[in-house]
């Protein structure tokens, strides 16, 4: 009986800093940023994340624009290299910062993940290939991927191309997963919803969950309020979490909840002549911790597992408290 085990985490974000911090003489090296949670990813069978920024080439860093209602990512192709390295297989790519950089910067940010051997879904270069299916052949179990967000921060689809970026539409997903259910095992479906901050779902989201767990979604992973949130498991056949947290970030609003997050691990299996299962659900805590003290000046930010003490790491008390506050309401809220 085939089993396999699918990690997921959260928002990956690169602010400037991040990328500064990454600066080399002759390019960019986010190796670092991964290295205490790398064997934690590459255990996984398949490891999926939220791609929160753009690769748009030489601009890069976060801007302001009027037509939008937040900051403009763009990253280093650099990035791209470090994710697949760290062990990540898929990137979800509908969020609200999908179109920062424009029609090319979508375009590209594809091409640059091509050419890293990352595979990506909820943006689309052309037509076509908004209409075909992410699907990964897993140790003999087809898990079939969507992802969608509710916006894109005002900034509108681009003229006649509406299909370059998939949005929440109940409709539009339940005929996704109707097409998908012939074609695969299991159905996981990515949703970038909810509201920034928020630590609970609201009753809407509740009822879209609900609503795709019966047209046949089997793993609903939710991202965009940068905090975890709690979730929901009916059965060996579904479980949704409403919000995976930050898993590279900054302290955002200065709010440490946003430096919390979770590498989710679920494992599923399938009979020959059956359906798929969950058989298990567990989770890595993890924390985005700044070493102030590799440079006099300079901080270096690292994701680490939020599992025991960091003593090499140097972690002031304050950071310690904060870390396990924030274990305890993780604890709260997935259990553990």
């Amino acid at each position: 009986m085939p089993e396999i085990r699918i990690a997921a985490v959260g928002d990956l974000m690169v602010k400037l800093h991040l990328i500064s911090e990454a600066r080399l003489p002759d390019g960019y090296s986010f190796d670092r940023l991964f290295s205490e949670v790398a064997p934690f990813l590459k255990r996984a069978d398949l490891t999926i994340g939220n791609l929160e920024t753009t690769f748009a080439g030489s601009d890069s860093g976060t801007h302001r624009k009027r037509k939008s209602a937040g900051p403009l990512f763009s990253c280093p192709d650099e990035f791209a290299h470090a994710l697949k390295k760290a062990g990540f297989d898929v990137l979800t790519t509908a969020n609200n910062h999908s179109l920062d950089t424009g029609v090319k910067g979508l375009v590209r940010t594809l091409d640059i993940l091509d050419q890293n051997g990352l595979a990506h879904t909820g943006t689309f270069r052309s037509l076509k290939e908004s209409r075909s299916y992410l699907i990964r052949d897993v140790q003999g179990i087809r898990v079939g991927i969507l992802s969608y967000t509710k916006g894109t921060n005002r900034i509108p689809d681009p003229a006649g191309k509406p299909w370059m970026v998939n949005r929440i539409a109940p409709r539009r997903i339940v005929r996704d997963l109707q097409k998908l259910k012939a074609k695969t095992d299991l159905i996981v479906v990515c949703l970038h919803f909810g509201s920034e901050y928020f630590y609970h779902p609201t009753a809407g989201q509740k009822r879209l969950v609900s609503l795709l767990f019966r047209k046949g979604a089997h793993i609903i992973l939710g991202s965009h309020p940068h905090v975890l949130q709690t979730s929901a498991v009916r059965g060996k056949r579904h479980l949704a979490i409403y919000s995976l947290g930050n898993f590279v970030s900054t302290r955002l609003k200065n709010n440490p909840h946003t430096q919390s997050g979770i590498i989710l691990n679920v494992k599923v299996s399938k009979p020959r002549k059956g359906k798929v299962s969950i058989q298990s659900v567990s989770y890595v805590p993890t924390w985005v911790h700044r070493n102030r003290s590799v440079q006099p000046g300079q901080a270096q930010t690292q994701v680490i597992p939020n599992t025991s003490e960091q003593k090499e790491l140097q972690l002031s008390s304050e950071e310690q408290q904060l870390m396990k506050q924030m274990l305890r309401r993780t604890a709260k809220l997935l259990g553990g």
